[in-house]
């Protein structure tokens, strides 16, 4: 297991499923966990479970104040911010191009790529000021082949996974590792709102082929260590068996 005694992890969608089990293998690693997210209730769930490593602070990560505010706190509370996990996404709207709504497609452009600038925007003084620090973005297969009816998902994915790489080529010599993660498919909400569309293959297949939440949480965390170095600026799949062994999950 990777150590993080005495770092701090701001980990976004921090209150369900990848984000809240990200939480959890991070804090029992020996971080102390900011936990980001729109859902209070849930997040003080998991901070009771967690316990006195974890740090509750309400952020909707399309608002850049809420992202300063953020930051702040972490700063505030525990003097330092090692990590950052761009974690939170929509998948909706699910529509064919003709029959999208704009907003919504304009919303989720807002979380999920806009949402990942503002974190990083918002922790690179820091990171840079340490001379140091890991930024871990959550991608998808879907950032490089297009499907139908996600048009704004796969948008959204390609940038964010571009931003990545823009992020090693600017900073990496600065001290900072960044890498995308994409995890394949995850037994989460999100792939019960992707079933219930009917829309393209990925809402046909079985719920039994999704991996649990908890292997991309282990591989998030496996990618804060030095053994994944030599994927930094890159894109690392959970669907590759040689990265499953290394991360320490099975199937």
């Amino acid at each position: 297991m990777v150590d993080l005694t005495g770092k701090t992890a701001l980990i976004t969608g921090a209150s369900r499923g990848i984000g809240a089990d990200t939480a959890r293998v991070m804090a029992v690693a020996g971080a102390h966990v900011v936990l980001l997210a729109r859902s209070a209730r849930d997040m003080e769930v998991l901070a009771a479970e967690i316990g006195a490593r974890a740090i509750v602070c309400n952020c909707d990560v399309s608002n850049y104040e809420d992202w300063t505010r953020a930051v702040t706190t972490a700063l505030e509370q525990t003097g330092r911010i090692d990590i950052l996990v761009n974690n939170a996404g929509l998948i909706d709207p699910i529509a064919r191009l003709e029959d999208s709504d704009p907003e919504e497609w304009g919303k989720l452009i807002d979380v999920n790529l806009k949402g990942v600038y503002y974190g990083v925007r918002a922790v690179l003084p820091t990171m840079l000021d340490q001379g140091k620090g890991t930024i871990l973005n959550i991608s998808s297969g879907a950032a490089h082949g297009p499907l139908e009816g996600w048009s704004a998902y796969c948008s959204s994915k390609a940038g964010a996974a571009m931003l990545t790489r823009c992020i090693q080529k600017e900073h990496g010599d600065a001290g900072l590792r960044v890498m995308g993660l994409s995890p394949g498919t995850v037994a989460t909400e999100m792939q019960v709102k992707i079933k219930a569309s009917g829309i393209n293959p990925v809402s046909a297949l079985d719920p039994s082929v999704h991996i649990p939440a908890d292997w991309p949480a282990k591989a998030l965390l496996w990618m804060c260590g030095a053994d994944a170095d030599s994927y930094l600026g890159e894109e690392i799949s959970l669907r590759d068996e040689d990265v499953r062994r290394r991360v320490g999950v099975e199937g």
